[in-house]
């Protein structure tokens, strides 16, 4: 399926489209895909570690929210509402494949024994060595991290989305730099992190578009 994309106003709110998408206008969901495709990746792969994986989960996200779109009573944002559906499935993703793993624990074990240490791994560029060090912070550290310095929501939607309180959203920010201080120094943030290229979002379009 060849996805066309359709034009729509650029003043128009995600809640107005919403409410077309419901009388009809299925088409303009592309657009909601297409405006938050890298917001979903990056969070996503902030709790999964793996970007093909992550193209599935959003996926689902997106497919469960178009047809929960009518339960969608704008108590939050869209962005929010979607967000909180893409961080479920992650973690749920992530319960799953924990549980099938658990009978490999201690193969995996003896597998890494003999791993080269992080830092030997890494490649000299800084993409790579951003990537590496976010991906070491503690999961609820790391999610915030994603959030408000690379996707750059605000305190409030962080709040939201992970329903937890204004200082804990700071003490974790603050935490997570902290921890990547040392390797990352003034360059951690980068728009380049989890790089979201045009061909994996017309991929996660088409597919989403062709299954709705």
């Amino acid at each position: 399926m060849i996805s066309v994309k359709q034009p729509v106003a650029k003043n128009i709110t995600d809640e107005d489209i919403v409410e077309r998408i419901l009388k009809g206008e299925k088409y303009l969901y592309e657009n909601l895909v297409r405006k938050y495709n890298s917001r979903m990746f990056r969070i996503s792969m902030s709790i999964i570690n793996d970007d093909m994986e992550a193209e599935d989960i959003m996926q689902t996200a997106y497919i469960n929210a178009y047809q929960q779109l009518a339960t969608f009573n704008q108590r939050s944002s869209f962005a929010t509402w979607l967000t909180r559906i893409l961080i479920n499935e992650s973690l749920l993703h992530k319960k799953k494949k924990q549980r099938r793993e658990y009978i490999y624990s201690e193969q995996k074990i003896r597998e890494h024994h003999n791993d080269t240490p992080l830092k030997s791994l890494m490649n000299k560029e800084l993409k790579n060595i951003l990537e590496k060090a976010v991906l070491t912070l503690p999961e609820k550290y790391r999610l915030v991290f994603v959030m408000r310095e690379i996707e750059e929501m605000s305190t409030i939607e962080t709040m939201e989305v992970l329903n937890i309180g204004e200082s804990n959203v700071k003490i974790r920010l603050t935490r997570a730099k902290e921890m990547l201080r040392n390797e990352l120094s003034s360059q951690f943030k980068s728009q380049q992190l989890f790089d979201f290229h045009l061909t994996r979002c017309d991929r996660i379009v088409n597919f989403v578009m062709d299954k709705i």
